[in-house]
C-alpha cells in the first residue's frame, strides 16, 4: 500500500480506503487478519488531507507504523507529511481519533525496527533493498 496521490495507486488505495471503513476494519481477501489503519495526514506542500492504510504495531499505548515505501530510496509521501505536520488522525476499526507523531531515533527506533522485522520478515527485506534507515514513526493518542 502505498499514498494515494502522488506516490502509488490511487485507485488501489482508495479500494483499500473504502473497503476499510465499509467494514469497520474488519478487512477481508488479502488483507484478512492484517493489522492496519487509516492514516490522515496534511500535505507537507499542498496542505490538503491524505489517507493512507498502513500496517501497525503496538508498543504499549503507541501505534507505530513504518516508512519502508518498500524498499524504495525515498521515505514514502506519509512520512514527509508527518515531519511537516506532526498532528494527524487514524482510524482504528470502528474508531476514529487524534494523535501526535514521534519519529523515534537511535537505539528506539533499532530495538522497534528490528522487533518488527522479526515478526514480519518482508520489512528486513525492505530495508536491505535501500541505504536509508526506514523511520519509525509512533503515534501517541492527543
Amino acid at each position: 500500500m502505498t499514498e494515494t496521490g502522488t506516490d502509488g495507486p490511487r485507485g488501489f488505495n482508495d479500494s483499500v480506503i473504502a473497503d476499510y471503513r465499509a467494514s469497520d476494519g474488519r478487512m477481508t481477501g488479502q488483507f484478512s487478519g492484517a493489522p492496519l489503519l487509516l492514516l490522515t495526514t496534511t500535505g507537507a506542500k499542498s496542505g490538503r488531507p491524505h489517507t493512507t492504510p498502513l500496517a501497525y504495531t503496538r508498543d504499549g499505548d503507541r501505534l507505530l507504523v513504518y516508512a519502508s515505501f518498500a524498499g524504495s530510496p525515498k521515505h514514502p509521501a506519509w512520512y514527509h507529511n508527518l515531519v511537516a505536520h506532526p498532528t494527524a488522525t487514524v482510524e482504528l476499526g470502528s474508531e476514529t481519533f487524534e494523535v501526535e507523531a514521534e519519529v523515534t531515533t537511535g537505539e528506539e527506533r533499532d530495538r522497534l525496527f528490528a522487533e518488527h522485522a522479526d515478526r514480519v520478515p518482508q520489512f528486513a527485506d525492505y530495508q536491505r533493498r535501500t541505504s536509508r534507515p526506514i523511520p519509525v514513526v509512533a503515534l501517541n493518542r492527543r
